[in-house]
């Protein structure tokens, strides 16, 4: 019996091969991998037919790879047992391999570069229309492919599965072995909690890069605990975002350090079993949270990852966007595919509208990058959690905020009375001081429209005012410093009042 998973690439690579498909593209870093791919799924498909199998690369040339057998330097033995010249030169490649009439697999390594060519194109159309009258199967691998539109009919794309849970845990275990055999046989200290932990955690990453965090986590101090799947997690962070458009945020706290929002927290709550999975209901999609400058929406970000218990993620979404063509959409492609990857997760995209604010004189890409965020957003599967924030509504996309598109969207007002007295208490205590229920109360009266920010600012400045005296600083410190701000809540009371009336009737409240 087949025992080869239905989803291994293997086996989908033997389909497009014994379909006659004749361009197949493999984009991905794992080289060796691919060539392992192709190697065992053509020998599966064509040993019976004896059809060769060829490498390509720059350096050395085209050499045959499904047999172990050498001619002189610079040669290798050909389907016909009779030398063949290595062949390093692209168009000479191509026309070598369309003057061919026997069949064969030819898997060109470092061609991406050379896609462009109007003659290379021509001469692969040539080959892979003439792929019935003599099979040669052209198999590109890179870690970037962007094939012609006038060859993309005649091509297909192959994904390399990434490592599933049972191979994840098989490399924590070669992990553990290799570190066993380094040391003459001395067994590595290893919680097996810690193990099952980071074998989880090496979720979306290729089996190499798995294999070098799995060691980086073991090889520090030959010991496996809780602290290392941590540092594990950190660095699986680091790896997937090479582009630096993600960042991990390792402070999400919890709404214990947040004044206010109530009903924001009582509704995450509420959705937390859906988004863990253990609820048989649809998992939440994300939140948009609208309102006034330092009212606490990117504290809200961080409170959501900290309740619903996940690692948070933040897009800097104004780095995805290039001059060059195309490579805007790739960039955003790549960070949600990155953040899935790192699920189960909370991405918070701060300030969107910044990004996707309506531009005329782009050629287009803020509106296909749109579309694509919200086609990801809608039809994701990933236990990925978006919280997106917003200070101008005036430059939100409608599409944006159409219903539907996020599961709610919050305003976040000027705290209340209630609200700033626990805000005020809160800062306090991160300070070292001490604000009774009267003084915090005293205080809140007299910062009638001001922000959360205003009330830590009020806060900070108190304690750096009284930083020589020699008692500590108290609630007199903190009401002098409010007396002297001026909130943003009357510098731009009109832009305010709009923004607050648009939010009556079509948000719903965090507090």
């Amino acid at each position: 019996m087949d025992a080869t998973p239905a989803n291994d690439p293997r086996r989908e690579l033997e389909v497009l091969m014994a379909s006659q498909c004749p361009l197949v593209l493999i984009e991905t870093r794992e080289e060796a991998r691919a060539i392992d791919v192709v190697r065992g799924a053509s020998l599966r498909v064509h040993r019976s037919r004896g059809w060769p199998i060829f490498q390509w690369t720059l350096t050395d040339g085209l050499t045959r790879i499904d047999l172990e057998v050498e001619g002189p330097a610079g040669t290798t033995l050909a389907a016909g047992g009779g030398a063949q010249r290595t062949i390093a030169d692209p168009e000479a490649l191509l026309r070598r391999i369309k003057g061919t009439a026997s069949p064969g697999i030819y898997l060109l390594l470092d061609f991406h570069p050379f896609l462009d060519s109007p003659l290379h194109v021509r001469l692969i159309k040539d080959i892979a229309q003439s792929h019935g009258a003599a099979a040669r199967t052209l198999v590109f691998v890179s870690h970037e492919l962007k094939l012609p539109v006038e060859l993309e009919h005649l091509a297909a794309r192959l994904p390399l599965q990434l490592p599933g849970k049972p191979e994840r845990q098989m490399i924590v275990m070669r992990a553990i072995e290799e570190w066993t055999d380094r040391h003459q046989g001395k067994a590595p200290v290893v919680d097996p909690r810690a193990a099952a932990a980071l074998a989880d955690n090496l979720a979306g990453l290729t089996a190499s890069d798995a294999m070098r965090i799995a060691r980086q986590a073991l090889f520090d101090d030959g010991a496996l605990g809780m602290a290392d799947v941590g540092a594990a997690q950190s660095n699986k962070y680091r790896l997937l975002n090479r582009g630096g458009v993600l960042s991990y945020e390792p402070d999400t706290g919890g709404f214990a350090l947040v004044g206010g929002l109530a009903r924001l927290r009582e509704w995450l709550t509420r959705r937390r079993p859906a988004f863990e999975g253990t609820a048989k209901l649809d998992a939440p999609k994300g939140l948009l949270l609208i309102g006034v400058q330092g009212c606490g929406k990117s504290l809200a970000a961080k409170a959501a990852a900290g309740l619903l218990g996940v690692p948070l993620l933040r897009l800097d979404v104004g780095t995805i966007f290039s001059k060059w063509h195309g490579e805007s959409e790739k960039n955003l492609r790549d960070s949600l595919a990155a953040a899935e990857s790192l699920a189960p997760c909370v991405l918070w995209i701060d300030e969107i509208e910044k990004a996707f604010a309506s531009g005329e004189n782009d050629g287009g890409t803020t509106r296909r990058v749109l579309g694509g965020f919200l086609t990801w957003l809608s039809e994701k599967r990933a236990r990925v959690f978006v919280v997106a924030t917003a200070n101008d509504i005036a430059a939100l996309p409608p599409e944006l905020v159409r219903k539907g598109r996020f599961d709610e969207i919050f305003f976040v007002d000027l705290p209340d009375a209630a609200a700033r007295a626990e805000i005020l208490q809160i800062h306090a205590r991160r300070r070292g001081l001490t604000l009774d229920a009267a003084a915090s109360a005293a205080l809140a009266a007299r910062a009638e429209g001001f922000s959360g920010a205003e009330l830590e600012q009020a806060v900070v400045s108190a304690v750096y005012h009284v930083h020589d005296t020699t008692g500590p600083p108290d609630a007199r410190a903190i009401a002098r410093e409010i007396a002297n701000t001026q909130p943003l809540s009357v510098v731009m009371a009109e832009k305010i009042g709009a923004l607050r009336a648009w939010a009556a009737e079509r948000t719903v409240p965090a507090d």
